[in-house]
């Protein structure tokens, strides 16, 4: 329940020294450097826009290369993939690596220059595809298709669509020019779609018949050849075989680079790096001789980072105090609740006004997620599965290394739970034993019968249980809100915001437990006197929010007004505390459905069909179950959390610590300090 101290670390050394420098603190990660502009004729600023887009061009190329070979050459990764993270190398095989990036960088290029080249070449294929697609009909013409006559007739070489026989052509032309005389009409080619024909006519008619074929429907191909249509075949053939031979040769190219898929994926992060590199550049300021570099450091990092660029760079390293409503937040958490500093995050980091929940939020994130998923079976999958991630996958990314921490403590809570509930898969073993074995099941604590109690059974005292747990998490956020006040030295809002909450609140839930009603749902009673404690508790507290909720207001009227107006805010802790039923709810179903799956898988009985049933109806259920169920819980936590527990004390609007480090996706550095 900690945030780290932050410093200003400012560095001054000379421009020599600035490119290693920053390649130093962009492997290390640890500082987040600001803009800095000294107002100094001697400084100045350099723009290396021009040099973040060369870098990025080259990245580009690099995944543009990458993706191109994956086509001919698949890159297979596992299913489980993601979970391994960037491959670390250390600063020997970084360099190696860098050594090469010109080499990988003419490879790139190659790759992309040979897919220019087959889309080139394929393009010439469907270009010569659609011209052989057209000539196809005419093959048995015997004369090219630019043939358009002797000196003493006239040829016309078309189609007519749709379709005609040579007996609709003559009649349609003798009905348009019946004093012209010898037309000859030859069918070249003719299916559903169309038909090509060569019309031959006397010279002098031309004119004539050429406006009678178009009245007629008579059409000019839209690709003709100089030679006859049989040559054009074989022409286009040659082509088609020419285009493919490239083909092939470019795609044998490209696959024999498949050894550099890994270094493409390297030149991507090594230039996305120097991108980055040269994108800080605009935040320093430079002379002809020196820069200088400001900054936040966590505290812990900034002593062994002073002495190295002292000692290595001969830099000067100023570190000072950071002033609290400047400097970025930085969490720092016990192993059990760091995990979930990422719901945090996504919710608002704190500012430095008031203390990181992290611990406390920690607690009751496991225990509520438990107790909606509340069955044992469940619990367990889910803590081995993630538990054997984490001791396999070392190299997992520290974001979603929280994330699987995270569900493996929820999957321990899950198992509790369903112990003390008596579920695991459900009812499976006792269904199990009697449809299987035709016996009852031994009574197992925690498989059979409940540790504690049986949500189905006994949902009141779930229920009560529920809301005991809601009014200890709602009074937990009041006292972290007093904590705040305490560690900033603001001592009366400690009655006035908190104390008179827990009197308000507390009284009534004292005097409603000492009546019968309450008795009877909760299934036990306290004295009767506590009706009056409880009642004399909530009025002072009542009065105390009246005259102090409004104390900001210096007019009494407004100030009453205001005091009535934060007095309403008792029935919001109503519907805070009501909430928490939630608990019982998805617990419950959880439970119920997996029973449910059960006895769907118990329905073909003890038969062997009936086994293999089972055990189909019991792995997709509970799967289907698991699923559904984990992302309830997931939601419905975080909505505790968020409106419920942040809503009682938490503000947030504090910035996160944005260090400059590598940001790649493939490879890491691990800097040997």
């Amino acid at each position: 329940m900690a945030m780290l101290k932050m410093q200003r670390i400012n560095v001054y050394a000379l421009l020599k020294y600035c490119k290693d420098i920053l390649e130093n603190l962009q492997r290390r990660g640890v500082v987040e450097i600001e803009n800095v502009d000294i107002e100094d004729s001697v400084f100045f600023k350099d723009d290396t826009s021009i040099y973040q887009t060369q870098y990025r061009h080259n990245a580009s190329t690099a995944i543009e290369a990458k993706e191109i070979l994956n086509k001919y050459v698949p890159h297979k990764k596992g299913l489980l993939s993601s979970f391994k993270g960037r491959e670390q190398l250390s600063r020997a095989e970084y360099d190696a690596l860098v050594e090469q990036t010109p080499d990988i960088l003419r490879v790139a290029y190659d790759i992309i220059s040979c897919q220019k080249n087959i889309d080139t070449n394929m393009a010439e294929k469907v270009k010569y595809q659609a011209q052989l697609d057209t000539i196809k009909p005419w093959l048995s013409l015997d004369v090219p298709m630019t043939f358009t006559g002797t000196a003493s007739t006239r040829a016309f070489i078309g189609r007519f669509s749709p379709p005609k026989t040579s007996t609709d052509i003559m009649t349609g032309l003798a009905e348009l020019i019946p004093d012209v005389d010898g037309i000859e009409v030859e069918i070249v080619h003719s299916d559903e779609n169309q038909t090509c024909v060569f019309v031959l006519t006397g010279a002098k008619d031309a004119e004539a018949v050429s406006e009678a074929l178009r009245r007629i429907g008579f059409e000019y191909p839209s690709y003709v050849s100089k030679v006859t249509p049989v040559e054009r075949e074989k022409e286009i053939n040659k082509h088609l075989s020419n285009r493919d031979g490239r083909i092939l040769e470019n795609q044998k190219i490209i696959e024999s680079y498949a050894k550099y898929y890994d270094k493409l994926e390297f030149l991507e992060d090594y230039y996305v790096m120097k991108a980055d590199r040269y994108a800080v550049y605009d935040d320093i300021s430079t002379s002809n001789n020196t820069f200088v570099l400001t900054g936040y450091i966590p505290e812990p990092d900034a002593p062994a980072l002073k002495k190295y660029l002292e000692e290595t760079y001969d830099a000067e390293v100023e570190l000072e105090e950071a002033t609290n409503d400047e400097a970025p937040v930085k969490l720092k958490n016990n192993k059990f609740a760091e995990p979930v500093e990422g719901v945090l995050a996504s919710y608002s980091y704190p500012d430095h006004h008031e203390s990181d929940p992290t611990s406390v939020m920690a607690i009751f994130y496991y225990l509520f997620f438990g107790m909606m998923f509340s069955d044992a079976g469940y619990g367990l999958v889910m803590a081995l599965a993630c538990g054997i991630s984490l001791l396999k996958f070392k190299g997992m990314e520290p974001g979603l290394r929280r994330s699987v921490k995270m569900f493996f403590w929820c999957g321990v809570s899950t198992t509790i739970w369903g112990l003390l509930f008596g579920s695991f898969f459900g009812d499976a073993v006792s269904v199990i034993s009697t449809t299987f074995f035709h016996t009852q099941p031994p009574a197992i604590p925690g498989l059979v019968v409940p540790l504690w109690l049986n949500p189905v059974s006994d949902p009141m005292k779930v229920l009560m249980l529920s809301f005991l747990l809601g009014i200890i998490h709602l009074f937990m956020g009041l006292g972290i809100m007093a904590y705040n006040y305490i560690r900033n030295k603001e001592y009366l809002p400690v009655i006035y915001d908190v104390i008179s909450w827990y009197l308000l609140v507390g009284g009534a839930i004292l005097a409603l437990l000492s009546t019968d009603m309450m008795g009877n749902i909760a299934g036990f009673t306290i004295p009767p006197i506590f009706l009056t404690i409880g009642g004399i508790m909530a009025a002072v507290g009542a009065v105390i929010i009246v005259l102090f909720s409004g104390r900001e207001s210096s007019n009494p009227v407004i100030r009453l007004l205001k005091g009535v107006y934060g007095l309403y805010g008792a029935t919001g802790y109503l519907s805070d505390i009501l909430s928490y039923s939630r608990l019982l709810a998805l617990g419950m179903a959880t439970g119920i459905i997996a029973q449910v799956f059960n006895l769907v898988g118990t329905i073909l009985g003890d038969s062997i069909i009936g086994v293999i049933v089972f055990i189909i109806v019991f792995v997709i259920g509970h799967s289907v179950n698991i699923g559904i169920n984990a992302l309830g819980a997931y939601v419905h936590t975080n909505r505790l959390q968020f409106v419920e527990f942040f809503g009682k004390f938490y503000k947030g609007g504090g910035r996160g610590f944005n260090p400059f480090k590598i940001n790649t996706k493939h490879y890491t550095v691990k800097e040997d300090i």
